[in-house]
């Protein structure tokens, strides 16, 4: 079985429940770069894909070689650049990226691919044309979180990034390695931007590599907040306070949207170039 609220992604309902002028506000942000050629995007993505692994292990996200991000290709669309199995996350560089087609070959680079990494972001990247972006890896709070089989509760602004988007994956079979499992974690996402997937770990997705990367470090943040609260709560026989449907909704109109999801990725991008600029060689 496959559980878990199915509400679909309203990752584009910017500004639900706002003002006109809070939404004009929120218009004159900065948005996602354009690109004259694919070249151009290409070389963009892999440059954000291989400092989305550099945070990762930064923040203690990686787990032996377990744990993949991918990024779709923008000329290729059949194809997506994934980290080289067997290469820590912190050695992830933009020239040790490898390219991959839904077969599992590797099209582009001089590593292996990881079998888990082909099973489960083929699928997805196959079922969610909106996805440019794959994340998943066994970091430890999501892990804690997964073996409950819960979906997160709206305790914290944070948290309703994920309000009514996202699902629970309950039907874990052993390391993933098989195309069909790797299609039940892709219908199980569904539309929303992320998956807890029971027993073992966290998926989200996004339009831009940035997006995918921050909903993963904030879900992971979340999860981590959740089990703080039900620890403290379960000591004074109390239960943590949820957030009301209505104001979770307003705070998902504003920190659960595609552009914000974007918008949290660019500090942290500038810090990991800033002390780690081997990162784009």
């Amino acid at each position: 079985m496959n559980t878990g609220t199915q509400a679909g992604s309203r990752a584009g309902d910017t500004g639900a429940g706002l003002s006109e002028e809070i939404k004009a506000k929120y218009r004159m942000l900065p948005r996602p770069p354009r690109f004259d050629t694919p070249a151009e995007e290409r070389r963009h993505r892999k440059e954000r894909l291989a400092a989305a692994f550099r945070l990762f292990s930064k923040f203690g996200f990686d787990e032996g070689v377990a744990g993949h991000i991918t990024a779709r290709d923008p000329e290729f669309p059949d194809t997506f650049w994934v980290n080289p199995f067997g290469v820590h996350f912190s050695h992830v560089k933009v020239s040790n990226l490898i390219r991959c087609d839904h077969q599992g070959n590797v099209v582009e680079g001089d590593y292996p691919v990881n079998a888990a990494a082909f099973a489960i972001h083929s699928r997805v990247h196959q079922t969610r044309e909106d996805a440019v972006a794959a994340a998943h890896s066994h970091s430890t709070y999501g892990r804690a979180w997964s073996t409950l089989g819960r979906p997160l509760d709206p305790l914290t602004q944070d948290a309703c990034a994920f309000y009514q988007d996202h699902a629970v994956y309950d039907d874990f079979g052993g390391v993933v390695v098989e195309l069909d499992e790797g299609q039940r974690i892709a219908n199980a996402l569904g539309a929303n931007k992320a998956a807890i997937l029971q027993n073992h770990g966290l998926l989200t997705v996004g339009r831009t590599v940035d997006e995918a990367a921050w909903w993963f470090i904030t879900m992971e943040r979340t999860c981590q907040v959740q089990l703080l609260a039900e620890a403290a709560a379960a000591r004074t026989g109390g239960a943590p306070k949820l957030i009301s449907d209505a104001a979770a909704r307003q705070a998902y109109s504003i920190v659960g949207t595609a552009q914000a999801g974007w918008f949290q990725f660019q500090p942290l991008y500038a810090r990991i170039v800033k002390e780690q600029p081997d990162l784009l060689e």
